[in-house]
């Protein structure tokens, strides 16, 4: 990760979108040569230098204080997903170059205790996911939401921990993800910037680089997704998918942390009560069935 790059397109593009009507700046009449606002303008919001704001935009946050950053957040109307990636960056430009040396994600056991609960969720789909989004366990009908992935021949590949399956892997090298995923445009735009974000946060994690190399690589438009920089906390939501059993379903999900595991989540899916996609889900839970043996321990139990 070059983290001055970084920072110098995530500043360019944060400063083009707002125009001085958004800033509540006065409009001028004239050509302007810039399709936001000008360096200028967000320095006089941010209570800075001109100059001191070129040398941010340039790239060199080195020494920036908390304050500075909060006004330049305020200035740009970065939200909070938005904001605590410029202080990632910041903490990335402040860190000596020897901690910033490419290193393997340490390895970390899936406990017996955190399979046991995702095993125990027999009504509801689940899965335990890396921030990479590899799919590291799911229970029975998890994996059955999921069938798909796991019929994919893209799913697994270099970047990922042996038998796991890419969630990013699959929506942009898999052509089944746009059957799969009905609003493609939308869930992949949020999964680009969930792993934004994850990107100012592991900048020495080999691995992840090597998942988002490849997918630059094999998808064009991964690549541009990725070079706008967008940053998200896709945490809870709703997502469509069409079942290749049961057909469309509207899901809402549910991304839980779990403390003692910081690099991994336990994500779980639901259906409004009554609804058709409740009626969908339980018809894919009835061909699960219940009595049927957890897979999770079928994918592995390290990360």
């Amino acid at each position: 990760m070059d983290v001055h790059a970084d920072t110098r397109e995530f500043l360019t593009a944060r400063r083009n979108r707002l125009t001085p009507k958004d800033a509540g700046l006065p409009i001028y009449q004239g050509k302007r040569r810039v399709p936001g606002l000008r360096r200028e303008e967000v320095a006089m919001l941010a209570g800075v230098s001109v100059d001191y704001y070129t040398r941010l935009e340039r790239g060199n946050l080195s020494g920036v204080s908390e304050q500075v950053l909060s006004a330049l957040a305020t200035a740009l109307q970065l939200d909070d997903a938005e904001t605590q990636h410029l202080f990632d960056l910041a903490k990335l430009s402040n860190s000596p170059a020897s901690r910033r040396k490419r290193t393997p994600a340490p390895k970390s056991v899936l406990r017996p205790e955190v399979l046991r609960i995702l095993n125990s969720m027999h009504d509801i789909p689940a899965y335990i996911r890396s921030e990479s989004r590899d799919l590291l366990a799911a229970n029975t009908f998890g994996r059955a939401l999921y069938a798909p992935l796991y019929e994919s021949t893209v799913s697994d590949g270099i970047s990922g921990e042996p038998g796991s399956i890419n969630v990013a892997r699959f929506t942009f090298l898999d052509p089944a993800a746009r059957e799969f995923f009905p609003e493609w445009e939308r869930t992949s735009a949020d999964l680009v910037a969930s792993l934004r974000t994850v990107a100012a946060q592991r900048p020495n994690d080999t691995l992840f680089s090597n998942l988002i190399g490849e997918l630059v690589t094999k998808s064009e438009v991964f690549a541009q997704m990725w070079a706008d920089h967008n940053v998200r906390m896709h945490r809870t939501g709703s997502k469509k998918i069409v079942h290749p059993l049961v057909g469309e379903m509207e899901l809402d999900f549910e991304t839980l942390d779990l403390p003692a595991d910081p690099d991994i989540a336990l994500v779980v899916y639901s259906a409004a009560e009554g609804s058709t996609s409740a009626m969908n889900l339980q018809l894919l839970a009835n061909w699960t069935g219940n009595d049927s043996p957890s897979l999770s321990t079928e994918l592995g139990d390290t990360i």
